[in-house]
């Protein structure tokens, strides 16, 4: 038996598969609930991967995959949804991962994030991060950061994204989205000509390196309203992880920087539901008051976690507090957060 590509995602998404892994001497592979799945019951062969690959890549992608050795793209099919795919090769056979995107952007509320949220979407300027390791909701949740705007504000929105997930329709909002590899080189580039655009607010999908997040912190300083992410774990993390990335003689002068246009960070990861299917964000939020501005400038991001605790008032609160209040909910299991907090 031959899978087909096109009846594999088709499947995956009836299941609410949040990602499909196909490799070569393993089952496909979905993942549900945060749990990988075998689906069917044949092995992939090195033919099965090359053909499903060649079956979605035309030849100019086909030929920049034999080069790179690995390819970011995303795809669509009718009336089901959009999935983003990474190709890639191991052991010299094609492999690929893809994500499955909901073809409807969730809000702030179905998304069960915090109120603070809405807030923060209103800002007019200053730098939004949004973390978590990879595969935990960190586009979802800047996407309905965007529809938020999109459904209440007047604004020029730009994003730079690699590859464009979820797609924005105009509606209050003027929304340019711009693909990394298609619309624009790299990220570094899409960024400088942003502020040649006349946006509001400017989206980054990933800053991952000196350059981008240069860029970014100065387009928040000249009153754009930046959001980006990062792969970092929570709120201290986040901020020493962008001060590293300069050079020793820039890094005191960053530092005054990213006190100065820094509004939020919003650290999450996701959790099974004790009930029923699906998964649930746990948060957390630090807001730059004038107290954790000067933990940031005199270098103490380590007290940082005990401000959050004690500042409920902002909408702050510690990845621990949110995740017991999860617990403490029903929302998820005690075999979840084990791993996380003290039981």
């Amino acid at each position: 038996m031959h899978y087909s590509l096109e009846d594999l995602l088709v499947s995956a998404y009836r299941k609410n598969a949040s990602d499909i892994h196909l490799t070569v001497g393993s089952q496909p592979i979905f993942r549900i609930d945060g749990r990988l799945q075998p689906f069917g019951e044949n092995k992939l062969k090195p033919e099965d991967t090359e053909r499903m690959t060649k079956e979605i890549l035309t030849e100019t992608l086909w030929d920049k995959l034999m080069k790179e050795r690995e390819l970011d793209l995303s795809h669509g099919v009718k009336q089901v949804s959009r999935f983003r795919m990474n190709i890639y090769f191991q052991r010299n056979c094609l492999s690929l991962a893809i994500r499955t995107i909901p073809t409807v952007i969730p809000s702030i509320d179905s998304l069960n994030l915090p109120d603070v949220m809405k807030e923060i979407a209103q800002l007019s300027q200053g730098l939004v991060l949004v973390t978590g390791p990879t595969g935990s909701g960190k586009s979802t949740s800047l996407a309905s950061m965007i529809d938020y705007m999109n459904q209440r504000m007047n604004r020029h929105i730009i994003t730079l994204e690699d590859p464009i997930e979820y797609l924005h329709q105009h509606n209050h909002c003027l929304i340019d989205q711009r693909e990394i590899g298609f619309d624009t080189i790299n990220f570094q580039k899409g960024l400088r000509a942003c502020l040649r655009q006349d946006p509001d607010v400017i989206l980054v999908g990933e800053m991952r390196d000196l350059e981008t997040i240069s860029t970014a912190i100065t387009a928040a300083e000249t009153g754009h309203l930046v959001l980006g992410t990062l792969h970092t774990t929570n709120a201290a993390s986040t901020m020493d992880r962008i001060i590293d990335v300069f050079p020793a003689h820039q890094k005191g002068q960053i530092r005054i920087q990213l006190a100065n246009v820094l509004e939020a960070i919003i650290s999450q990861r996701l959790f099974p539901l004790l009930k029923g299917s699906g998964r649930i964000a746990a948060t957390e939020i630090l807001i730059n008051t004038p107290a954790v501005k000067n933990l940031i400038r005199s270098e103490k991001m380590h007290q940082i976690p005990n401000t959050m605790q004690t500042s409920k008032e902002f909408g702050m609160h510690t990845m621990s507090m949110d995740i017991k209040r999860l617990l403490q909910q029903g929302m998820i299991s005690e075999k979840h957060a084990a791993a996380y907090v003290k039981i």
